[in-house]
């Protein structure tokens, strides 16, 4: 019998293995994009972006595997 997936306990997400970098970043655009994002840290404000720049790239693949599909508003059946 198959568990709604409601019921089923909810497992903690597993921690990706961190790396130490060091990078050299004007500070300028590290608080802009700090402010930006609500990032309370750089480390924060790092991953955001880099979050960011993976949706955009999902977003685009999305967009161009949906070329030349016609969409039609839910309103327009009736």
């Amino acid at each position: 019998m198959d568990v709604p997936s409601a019921a089923r306990p909810k497992r903690a997400p597993r921690r990706e293995e961190r790396v130490s970098r060091t990078y050299r970043l004007p500070l300028s655009k590290l608080r802009a994009a700090k402010r930006a994002l609500g990032a309370a840290t750089a480390t924060e404000t790092i991953e955001r972006a880099l979050d960011l720049a993976v949706f955009q790239r999902e977003l685009i693949d999305g967009t161009r595997a949906m070329l030349g599909i016609e969409i039609t508003p839910p309103d327009a059946e009736r």
